[in-house]
């Protein structure tokens, strides 16, 4: 078994979520007493949400290329970024490091390839919905063409990722707001899938509240990295 590093604490919430699956999936995968073997960097979240939303993508990449690197000088053998929005410098921590970086976009994909379908509707933090660095890998490597919602729609989804859940707040009224949202996407344009771009988003909507395919980037990414750790 390899061992993964990962760079967590973005927030902690979906975090928990990474550690427990990883080490569920590799339980199941080797059975008895087996768990992953894991290195995790969890950031002061505080210090990555103020940067986001400051616009200083360069120092939040200096913090990211730095934590890789304490990952791999302390045996991590590839890098797992738990989180979407800051896959945003995984081509900038990449070329800093010499171990792989298992990207989420790719993982998402490539399910989606396997279930055959291609326009999806993406939520996410405003960053992801409306920055091109997930959106166009999805287009350019994978033909896979994501649809976002409308402003205001964009509005809502952020404003409950970074006000709700990425404090531990799930609302049943919010659940109703995303609902809402994806149901007037359907009816506005030809989807066959739902993407939860935001790690968090796994806390509040999954594949039963829906009968189109919703794929759960956070499980997807953690099986992808379990998947590499065990060959």
């Amino acid at each position: 078994m390899k061992t993964l590093g990962l760079i967590g604490g973005m927030s902690w919430e979906s975090t928990a979520i990474y550690y427990r699956l990883i080490n569920e999936m590799v339980r199941v995968r080797l059975g008895g007493v087996h768990s992953a073997k894991l290195l995790l960097w969890s950031f002061d979240f505080f210090d990555i949400a103020e940067r986001q939303h400051a616009g200083d993508w360069a120092g939040a990449t200096a913090m990211m290329i730095n934590t890789a690197r304490k990952l791999e000088d302390g045996g991590a053998e590839a890098i797992v970024i738990c989180t979407n929005t800051m896959h945003m410098m995984a081509g900038d921590v990449q070329a800093a490091i010499s171990i792989p970086v298992i990207h989420i976009a790719d993982a998402t994909a490539n399910a989606m390839k396997e279930a055959d379908v291609s326009r999806p509707i993406l939520l996410a933090t405003r960053f992801t919905m409306e920055q091109d660095f997930y959106k166009g890998r999805l287009v350019e490597k994978h033909d896979i063409r994501p649809f976002v919602p409308d402003t205001d729609g964009r509005d809502t989804v952020h404003r409950i990722i970074y006000e709700e859940l990425v404090r531990g707040v799930v609302k049943a009224d919010s659940k109703v707001e995303y609902e809402q949202l994806v149901s007037r996407m359907r009816r506005e344009h030809h989807v066959d899938s739902l993407i939860m771009g935001c790690t968090e988003i796994t806390m509040l909507i999954g594949q039963a509240d829906f009968d189109i395919l919703v794929f759960d980037t956070t499980a997807i990414h953690a099986r992808a990295a379990v998947e590499w750790a065990l060959g």
